[in-house]
């Protein structure tokens, strides 16, 4: 007996869809990932990192974008980061300006459904796209960030576990104090 598979969605099927959903979803070649909703401490975080590099970009060139907008990764992969900057101009794939070619910063903020997802697969994904030059992925439930900075002989990756540690945010010429990453976050304790 034979299985009929379901053909996956195209690039064109999938943003066609995307315009009518509420609930924003990825797409990475063919497959489609609802993005679930964030529990509070991931919103503050998100609160938190927007406030702290937002102030820095006041008369930068560089600006932040939400998690609304979508960036193509790849010639079949979107996503939509926590966070993304871009510096000078932004270009964008489609009219609307719904998504976004050139960021040079991605943030995501990792929950436990998605620690594999942001620390491997996006991983993958961020690193084969030129204009990032830095990927930031913040620990939501506890005190970690990760900084990837593409470098002339690749990616470099630092961990920055310490709430008095300063992370170096040169693409966009900013440094992120990780305790204003975390301000008023109360871990649980185990």
């Amino acid at each position: 007996m034979a299985i009929q598979i379901e053909p996956a969605m195209t690039v064109s099927e999938y943003l066609e869809w995307e315009k009518r959903q509420e609930v924003r979803h990825e797409y990475i070649d063919g497959e489609i990932i609802e993005m679930t909703g964030g529990t509070r401490q991931h919103s503050e975080i998100m609160i938190n990192l927007t406030l702290a590099i937002g102030r820095q970009l006041d008369d930068s060139p560089c600006g932040l974008q939400s998690s609304t907008m979508r960036v193509k990764i790849g010639q079949n992969r979107y996503v939509y980061p926590d966070l993304s900057a871009v510096c000078g101009e932004g270009l964008m794939e489609d009219e609307r300006e719904l998504t976004l070619l050139n960021p040079i910063l991605v943030v995501e903020i990792t929950s436990p459904s998605s620690l594999v997802y942001d620390r491997v697969d996006k991983f993958g994904f961020y690193f084969g796209v030129p204009s990032i030059e830095t990927y930031l992925i913040v620990d939501q439930d506890r005190v970690r960030a990760d900084i990837c900075t593409r470098t002339d002989e690749g990616w470099l990756v630092r961990v920055f576990n310490h709430p008095e540690d300063v992370i170096p945010l040169t693409a966009i010429e900013c440094e992120l104090p990780l305790a204003q990453v975390y301000r008023g976050i109360a871990f649980a304790r185990a």
